[in-house]
């Protein structure tokens, strides 16, 4: 692990969420302290303070007696953070300078034309539609709020995996993120918003069918 000037308990903390995101964990796995301090070559101590943390965030759970493990995925955790997540992101576009929403449009609705060609690998889509999102959100400057929606975001990927190769899911991403950026390159900043809203909306529906 590369060291940042932050507390080595919030990197170990990205590092497990982005791991359970690429769905190298699984929901009520059990977690062997010991082998995941040594496997990523820090002390138990902030190892602990890391799960210690995503157990208050749902992450995980422990049990007396039994340690952690992954808590088990619920269709009402999901519904939860979308709403979070799509109303913080909301507030971030609004937050951001019409100018230069307006500027980034046409680049916007350039990676969404590109994402309508078939892709199934679970990874080449979380990238694009995190990086879609990044782009859109780049003009906000405030730094705590967009911190926030990362770290929900990266609890949500584990959700996402449910709709892997799903070309219709796909196509219909695509095509929401097409009306956002057209929404801004007509200095339409009330209609992106709703746009956007209506796409983490629709990808909530489309996710929660697969989960049952």
């Amino acid at each position: 692990m590369s060291i940042e000037r932050r507390p080595l308990r919030e990197q170990i903390k990205d590092v497990l969420l982005e791991r359970l995101g690429r769905g190298e964990f699984h929901p009520d796995q059990p977690i062997n302290e010991v082998h995941l301090a040594a496997e990523l070559g820090v002390s138990r101590t902030p190892l602990r303070e890391a799960l210690i943390g995503l157990e208050r965030e749902g992450i995980i759970v422990s049990e007396r007696g039994k340690g952690f493990r992954f808590a088990p995925m619920s269709p009402q955790e999901f519904r939860d953070l979308t709403t979070i997540v799509a109303t913080l992101e909301a507030l971030a576009l609004e937050l951001s300078p019409p100018e230069y929403l307006k500027d980034i449009a046409p680049r916007l609705l350039e990676e969404a034309h590109a994402f309508s060609a078939p892709k199934a690998e679970y990874e080449v889509i979380e990238r694009y539609d995190d990086a879609w999102h990044d782009m859109l959100l780049s003009g906000c400057q405030n730094e705590r709020l967009m911190d926030l929606i990362t770290t929900l975001k990266l609890t949500m990927h584990r959700y996402e995996r449910v709709v892997v190769g799903d070309q219709q899911v796909l196509e219909r991403s695509a095509e929401e993120h097409e009306q956002i950026a057209e929404c801004l390159a007509a200095g339409d900043a009330a209609g992106a918003v709703a746009a956007l809203k209506g796409n983490w909306e629709s990808g909530m529906h489309r996710i929660l069918e697969k989960l049952g």
